[in-house]
């Protein structure tokens, strides 16, 4: 096989072939029959000028394809950078529309509330600790004290337990100290909602007597002087009574989706409180 830098040495050497060859003849000044080195001359120069004109109109023809494909590739990588960058945009405006939706639920609940309220992002999880807590950028300097409520659109968070001028952490409810004393909507039972880790939260001291079903909603009773009364804590979703025992076992589900909190309010005033 030839290789590719031997084929401007055979292009030029036909070329130049074909050139002495045409010369050549030119010199037969005599009409009439040709000679058998005429005709000799004459077959050959047919055959070879085709080879070299088909020799350059390939060239010419790859060389047209090179430059196209070069201006198609560059075309290509411009295409492909517009396309990300409207991807890009296109999720920008995904998530602008999504936090809009979010805000305005706790707008909603904002108007519902009777205290103020400051609306906070979440800005760090932490996943290692067995406590399940969050941080949000809100502080002292927006006047968080340690204590304070924060609810969500979709119900109470948790509460307030570490303060500074500018972040504070969350006690998630679903944490094993977080207790909260509530109260079945439906027929007004109360009890202590404690957290039970992952797996949601138990309402304790309910009483066998008391007829707790699942599906009841479970609502803080606004007793302890932390969380106003009538803010969703949870749902209840098994209802144990125990053969032994004053109390029930309730297992409760919180409305809202604890690992996926990215906007809260933290109610500025305890439920107790007259400032």
């Amino acid at each position: 096989m030839t290789s590719p830098k031997r084929y401007p040495t055979i292009i030029a050497a036909l070329v130049l072939v074909v050139i002495s060859l045409i010369l050549f003849s030119l010199n037969f000044k005599s009409p009439g029959k040709p000679g058998f080195f005429k005709k000799i001359v004459l077959e050959m120069v047919v055959p070879l000028e085709y080879a070299v004109n088909s020799a350059f109109s390939s060239i010419g023809g790859a060389w047209e394809r090179y430059v196209l494909l070069v201006g198609v590739e560059r075309e290509n990588k411009e295409l492909n950078a517009r396309v990300a960058s409207l991807m890009k945009e296109v999720n920008d405006y995904r998530e602008m529309s999504l936090e809009c939706v979010r805000l305005r639920k706790l707008i909603n609940i904002k108007h519902d509330v009777e205290f103020p309220t400051v609306a906070a992002r979440v800005v760090g999880r932490n996943r290692l600790s067995v406590f399940r807590t969050v941080l949000i950028d809100r502080g002292t300097a927006d006047g968080i004290e340690a204590g304070f409520p924060v609810i969500t659109a979709g119900g109470v968070a948790g509460k307030i337990i570490e303060v500074s001028w500018n972040t504070s952490k969350v006690l998630l409810l679903v944490d094993y100290n977080s207790n909260i004393d509530a109260l079945v909507q439906r027929n007004r039972c109360q009890g202590v909602l404690q957290g039970y880790g992952r797996t949601g939260c138990e309402l304790k001291y309910v009483q066998r007597s008391e007829n707790v079903k699942t599906g009841d909603t479970v609502i803080s009773s606004g007793l302890a002087g932390v969380f106003p009364k009538g803010l969703v804590l949870g749902k209840v979703v098994s209802v144990d009574k125990e053969e032994t025992g004053l109390f029930q076992r309730i297992r409760v589900s919180p409305v809202l989706d604890i690992t996926r909190l990215e906007e809260v309010l933290v109610i500025l005033k305890r439920a107790g409180d007259d400032r």
